[in-house]
């Protein structure tokens, strides 16, 4: 192969490398994943450029109606619970787990979504718009069991956001769906575990609904019980309505 073909590829090579890795960082940091784009055609010009505009702290987006009201010193008051929420599945079954644990306490919700930081800016505010309409959906939801609901938009990176929000509210709990295996999850984190691993506030997640193939693979793999020679019963709905409440 002529030397200056290899010469070539190895600058174009770089090139990416450098462009991409610096790019792949701001997504994961809570930037629009169109950086991507824009870092193939840069490359190592991109950097000083991503040093500039890259966030790493999570902020306020969009206020629901009402703000969520600030928790006196030294009164627990009812129980307050942050759903984070971003129109999966995943997240829907996290949200009727955390109705169904309230129970007959009627405490207060606060539902949370995060987008990247420059849908937050953007003028058309076609996704804060849009998330913000999937929450209020979800508000009236749960409003109709009689709980006090609050609903906010964040930008940033899902976790951090969830996370840091969770603390600054003064949260009792912080509920999370878990996505099932996925490209997405590989790449990008996972936020459920991000949580768990770095949230202040006591963290549950909410396991994805278990398919077919999930329930095969767990009979097969999974040691039978002692007593019984069967394996293990899967939990496939969440609690209901009279499940205990969170204390």
């Amino acid at each position: 192969m002529d030397v200056s073909l290899v010469y070539v590829l190895v600058i174009v090579i770089l090139w990416l490398i450098v462009g991409l890795s610096t790019a792949w960082w701001m997504v994961r940091l809570g930037h629009d994943w169109k950086w991507l784009f824009v870092a193939v055609a840069l490359g190592p010009l991109f950097v000083p450029a991503a040093l500039e505009r890259v966030e790493h702290r999570a902020r306020l987006a969009a206020s629901g109606p009402e703000a969520v009201p600030v928790r006196q010193a030294g009164d627990p008051g009812q129980p307050r619970v942050l759903v984070g929420l971003d129109g999966s599945p995943e997240s829907e079954r996290a949200l009727t787990t955390a109705l169904a644990l309230l129970g007959p306490q009627r405490g207060m919700v606060v539902l949370a979504e995060v987008v990247p930081y420059e849908a937050a800016d953007d003028d058309t505010r076609e996704v804060l718009d849009a998330a913000t309409r999937r929450l209020a959906t979800a508000a009236a939801r749960a409003s109709a069991r009689g709980i006090t609901v609050h609903h906010e938009v964040l930008a940033g990176s899902p976790g951090a956001a969830l996370r840091r929000f969770a603390e600054e509210q003064d949260m009792d709990l912080l509920v999370v769906g878990r996505r099932g295996r996925g490209l997405s999850r590989r790449l990008l984190g996972s936020v459920s575990a991000d949580a768990v691993h770095h949230s202040p506030v006591p963290v549950l997640v909410v396991e994805p609904t278990p398919t077919p193939r999930d329930t095969t693979e767990t009979d097969r793999t999974a040691p039978a019980d002692r007593t019984t020679g069967e394996g293990p019963t899967r939990a496939t709905e969440p609690p209901s309505d009279t499940s205990s409440p969170v204390s």
